[in-house]
């Protein structure tokens, strides 16, 4: 199916590695133009139709200074993917989670995505066209404990915003939805300081044991194996495509059948 994105301009956030980097390579092979932000852009050396912006998007005039780094090479943007952001395990529950530490969550997986979206929404409501895509978390909703409890809400707060830009933009030609992993087979999970190893070294395990351990305790898998990153780029290139132009404030959930309710 050709998903007609052939020269399109795709800014993708958080682009360096996991799912930002499976998302980047995806639009490269639709035949879209991609600028990729990220602190370090090593790994996006060498991608044919990348230009690589290195840049910390956490920071007030990060995101539309990639925005605009888009629109000074190519004249507008057709795809925005909002898709960095960051989790610190808060194995000490709520009562030990600071306002500074929410605040953190906030920024890094909230405030990224509002301040790159209002840059990119200019451009695209000049145009009369547009695809957003967030990159939220099934945590938005699923929070089987509190150990990810500010980066949750931080989440929900995305997909909340989703749904009201969906709402106001749709008219303008703009057609805004998010994607909802599960457990991704990235770093956040399984790297040397990821979820697993973390859990690992608070509970005296190796990290392989705190790996089935906690996702036991979230419930498993239906498929019995962590999404890819590929995986999750595949459906953010397909709402990305104007052929899911109608659709438009929904939140896709890709997670091995995690969630066990409808």
């Amino acid at each position: 199916m050709d998903l007609e994105l052939a020269d399109k301009v795709a800014v993708v956030t958080g682009a360096s590695k996991g799912i930002g980097l499976a998302v980047t390579r995806a639009l490269v092979d639709e035949g879209a133009h991609v600028v990729a932000g990220a602190r370090s852009t090593s790994t996006l050396d060498g991608l044919e139709h990348v230009t690589a912006v290195a840049l910390d998007l956490a920071a007030p005039e990060g995101p539309a200074q990639l925005i605009e780094r888009a629109l000074d090479a190519h004249g507008r943007v057709d795809v925005l993917v909002n898709n960095v952001g960051a989790v610190r395990l808060r194995l000490e529950g709520f009562l030990a989670t600071s306002d500074d530490e929410f605040e953190w969550a906030m920024q890094m997986n909230f405030f990224t995505a509002v301040r790159a979206t209002r840059a990119a929404l200019g451009p695209m409501i000049e145009r009369g066209t547009g695809a957003i895509v967030n990159v939220a978390s099934v945590n938005a909703f699923f929070q089987p404990d509190a150990g990810t409890i500010d980066y949750g809400a931080a989440k929900a707060a995305l997909v909340n915003l989703s749904k009201s830009l969906a709402q106001e933009f749709g008219p303008k030609g703009i057609h805004v939805n998010c994607v909802s992993p599960g457990p991704v087979a990235t770093d956040l999970w399984l790297g040397d300081h990821g979820v697993a190893a973390t859990v690992a070294q608070a509970t005296g395990v190796d990290a392989d044991t705190a790996r089935e351990q906690v996702v036991a305790g979230i419930g498993g898998f239906a498929t019995g194996r962590f999404t890819t990153p590929e995986e999750v780029a595949t459906l953010v290139v397909l709402l990305a495509s104007p052929r899911t132009g109608n659709v438009t404030g929904a939140n896709y959930v890709i997670d091995g059948g995690l969630i066990k309710t409808t």
